[in-house]
């Protein structure tokens, strides 16, 4: 019931646009998060970073230097139209930024490339990982990361940019937007991780008792996988694009599409584990349906061995439980025996006997 009620609330929130709409009209989802703007703006020579900067007071764009614009939070839309308008941002790609879950994709607008891909983080609650969209616009001397809600995997970049000597110091914003999409590609290796555990717990406990629960937790895994291959399978389209689309020329150099094949072969190998797991699963819940199906065929096969060995007891009991009168001219002699009880008894003993054997025999038992 929780899992049905927060499907129903995921999709109430990610239909934000009313049908009818004007084409960029901004209204973010009920649980968007207030907007703060940050900046870094750095060269060969020097750095400077700001954080809760009003969109007023952001340098300006330099062919001198780098600046990177980290949006944090979509709730505010006059941040957003005033952000858009000091960079010239087209109304689609802020309408694309307000309303999340968007499909990931690369777009050229002018001499802009915008692109959307999915975040994912481990151990954020709700669930054992967490995704939020990543949009970013790339101009030259210029980089825009807008996310949903704080907290990234740009900590590594950011201590790059601090030493003078790195290669990202002494590059271009393309280089920078290669840096962050490679921080996010290996972001996913985390969550396949925990994805790997705990295909392998399902499996142990399957092989050992499996139980009516563990089909339960592979419909769930196999759900999270066909959630995150969603996310990531079209992000190869987004790597490609930036290596090969003519548009990409004049923004992305040659050498920084050099580093995004490294990109595209992790993403490639990313999407390879997600379906290797997705088919392991399919295997898991077949073995799960095979040895239920074993259990039950044993639990048959033992209730019909005792059965089979009861029916001729049932018959010696039924035969002589009838009521003849040993006066009677055809009675039955054996009622008047004086040894006529234990006789029967063993002989019924004798063939439960000798029909249990014979199924120890064939293997049965």
């Amino acid at each position: 019931m929780n899992r049905i009620l927060e499907r129903v609330s995921r999709r109430r929130q990610a239909v934000v646009h009313q049908p009818g709409a004007a084409p960029g009209t901004l209204k973010p989802g009920a649980d968007a998060l207030p907007t703060e703007v940050r900046f870094v703006r750095y060269d060969a020579d020097g750095i400077r970073e700001e954080s809760s900067v009003a969109v007023n007071n952001l340098p300006r764009e330099s062919s001198e230097a780098v600046l990177w614009v980290d949006v944090v939070g979509s709730g505010d839309v006059a941040v957003l139209e005033a952000l858009g308008e000091r960079f010239g941002f087209h109304p689609l790609a802020l309408e694309d930024v307000v309303n999340v879950n968007q499909r990931p994709k690369l777009e050229s607008f002018g001499e802009d490339l915008f692109f959307i891909v999915r975040m994912y983080s481990k151990g954020i609650k709700p669930g054992p990982w967490s995704s939020e969209q990543l949009s970013v616009l790339l101009r030259p001397g210029l980089v825009v990361t807008l996310q949903e809600r704080p907290g990234d995997c740009f900590a590594r970049v950011r201590e790059r940019l601090k030493v003078k000597t790195r290669k990202i110091r002494n590059s271009g914003a393309d280089y920078l937007t290669y840096a962050l999409l490679d921080a996010v590609i290996d972001g996913y290796q985390p969550v396949i991780d925990s994805f790997e555990e705990r295909v392998e717990v399902i499996e142990d406990r399957l092989l050992d008792q499996p139980e009516d629960k563990d089909l339960q937790h592979l419909h769930a895994l196999r759900r999270d996988l066909i959630a995150l291959r969603r996310g990531l399978a079209p992000a190869r389209d987004v790597v490609m694009g930036l290596m090969r689309e003519s548009d990409v020329m004049e923004t992305v150099t040659e050498e920084t599409r050099l580093f995004l094949r490294d990109c595209y072969d992790h993403v490639i190998r990313t999407v390879e584990q997600i379906d290797t797991f997705r088919e392991l699963c399919a295997s898991l819940m077949d073995l799960y349906m095979s040895m239920v199906s074993n259990r039950t065929n044993d639990v048959m096969k033992v209730l019909t061995m005792i059965a089979t060995v009861f029916i001729p007891l049932s018959f010696l009991v039924g035969l002589y439980g009838m009521n003849f009168d040993t006066a009677s001219p055809w009675n039955m002699p054996e009622l008047g025996s004086r040894y006529g009880y234990p006789i029967l008894v063993t002989i019924m003993v004798s063939v439960a006997g000798l029909l249990v054997g014979y199924f120890r025999k064939k293997g049965w038992l």
